[in-house]
This record gives C-alpha cells, structure tokens and sequence, in this order.
C-alpha cells in the first residue's frame, strides 16, 4: 500500500511520514514541489504520476489571522486543493484521508461537539476548511475526515514554542483565558492516522467524519502555565500568567470560545479492528516538552 502524504514540512505530515511505516505500506512524501495546493489544476497530473493507493492531506493555509486578508489563496488551498486531490482519487478509485479543525465550529457550545453537529464557521480559515470538507464528502465516497484541534510539536511555530520562548525572556505574561479546547501533539494525530491507514489495509471500511483530539480540556491560559510549570523544572524559574479575556486581545479573526471535540464516533467505526490510543492532554504536554526541553540534569531536578 503505497500512501501519498501531503503538507511534510508542516507538524502533523512531518510527523505521520517521520514513523516506520508498517509491514506492507510505504510513504510517499509530497512537499509542495510534488504536490501543490496552491496550484489546484496540477494535482490531478501528480497523483497520476505518483500512483498512490491511498492518500493523507494534512497539508493546509493555516495562518488564520492572514487568512481574512488573504481570502483567495486560503480557499484556493483549504477548499480547492481537497476538491482536486478528492477528484484525482475517486478517477484512481483510492480513499482520501482529511485533516480539518475546530475552527468549522462558532465555539457557542457548552458540551463537546460531535461529527453531526451543525457548522459555523466565525472567519475565512473556518470557512475555507469547511468548505474543503464539504468538497470532499460530495466528490469521493471512500473518505475520512478528521478534525483535530489546538496542535503543536516539539519543533515548529505554535502555541506551546512560542510560550517556551516569551516565557525564557519574560518574568510574567497575559495570557486568553476564556477560550477553551484540547492541547493535542501532532504525533499523537500522526499515529491516529496511521491507525485509520492500517484499517484500510485491513479492509475495514471506516468511512466519514470524526473528531480526534487528547482527552480532558483547559484553557490557552491553563495551557501556558502548564507549559511553565513543566519548564521550571528545567529552567528554575516560572514566569506568572495572567489571564485576560479575549477582548483584551484582538485579533484579525475570531477564535472558536468553546471548541472541545468529542471522539466517540471514530472509536465506534474501528471497533473490533484497533482501539484509538488517547492520552490526557496533561500527559501529553508532559511528554512534548520532555522531548523539547531536553533530559532534567541534577541541578534542573532539585
């Protein structure tokens, strides 16, 4: 099973393709220069070439602040691209595997959403990515798509490195509060994937829309003073976090208030063929920083 992925250089492609492949599938990286997004009339010619049996797009304009400015290029990417490589799939008779987001949702809700819950999307990243979903459900049968929410890694730019870094230079920060999700790992996303991937090579046909996210739920305020709380360790020293509301901080594009996911279905659909693995989001963290903060040292322990 040779699986076509996408967006390799961004944190959850770089880190499905960075894992051993299992007996009887082989990747296929595709950064830009063999699959484009961006160039959506070019995909149908690539896949051909390439010949996957299956592939993975992770691969997305995720600037969401730019994204308001800059609409063409998001849809052209988030909506256009999907629609392509769906079309260039179904032509092949392979299945298509798609990452989205929490970002379709208006963030109104008080209990986790699910698949099935309506859409609304707040600014044009959200309504690129559902739009791209929309594209995918209508062109290829043999889909999944999969929401995640709050990602990060060890390496690259989010939330997690960039708190590291301000919190390495500054003694106290301000910090949004009143906007709640699930911090997850790319890797943890990467290797859900790749559990859906080995059910197709099974022959269990999961199929449709799902949510995959850590278990458990805080706040980006919540977030930044576990990371720091963690860092201490290394650094002995932990920068306090205030918390602000989310007027206190405009940004170009409104974020989702409430955007927790709910992970029942995608469990219901492997059942009998794998359990989806699932960490608390606490537990997870702990692991990521582990690995970007380096070993504790004998003086770092005390």
């Amino acid at each position: 099973m040779r699986v076509l992925v996408t967006g390799i250089t961004g944190q959850v492609g770089g880190a499905l393709v960075a894992r051993p492949a299992p007996d009887g599938m082989n990747w296929i990286p595709a950064g830009r220069d063999r699959v484009d997004l961006s160039a959506p009339a070019s995909i149908a010619a690539a896949i051909e070439a390439l010949a996957p049996d299956a592939v993975v797009n992770p691969a997305a304009y995720t600037a969401v602040d730019a994204a308001e400015t800059d609409r063409e290029t998001a849809f052209r990417v988030n909506r256009d691209g999907p629609a392509a490589l769906a079309a260039a799939c179904a032509t092949r008779g392979i299945p298509l595997l798609q990452v989205s987001t929490d970002y379709v949702f208006d963030g109104t809700g008080s209990r986790p959403y699910r698949p099935s819950d309506p859409v609304a999307p707040l600014g044009v990243y959200g309504a690129s990515k559902q739009e791209g979903e929309e594209a995918v459900r209508s062109t290829l049968a043999h889909h999944v798509i999969l929401r995640t929410a709050w990602v990060y890694a060890a390496a690259g730019k989010n939330f997690v490195n960039t708190m590291l870094r301000v919190g390495a230079e500054r003694d106290e920060l301000r910090v949004v509060a009143d906007q709640r999700g699930t911090p997850t790992p790319a890797d943890d996303i990467a290797g859900v994937l790749l559990t859906v991937l080995r059910a197709w090579q099974a022959g269990v046909a999961v199929r449709g829309t799902h949510h995959f996210t850590c278990s458990g739920d805080t706040t980006w305020h919540g977030l930044a003073d576990a990371v720091f709380r963690r860092a201490e360790r290394h650094w002995g020293r932990r920068p306090v976090v205030h918390p602000i509301g989310t007027a206190d901080y405009p940004t170009p594009a409104a974020r989702p208030a409430y955007s927790v996911l709910d992970n029942a279905t995608l469990d219901a659909a492997l059942t009998g063929f794998s359990a989806v693995p699932r960490q608390s989001w606490e537990a997870a963290l702990g692991a990521v920083l582990d690995t970007r903060l380096g070993p504790l040292t004998e003086n770092t322990a005390r």
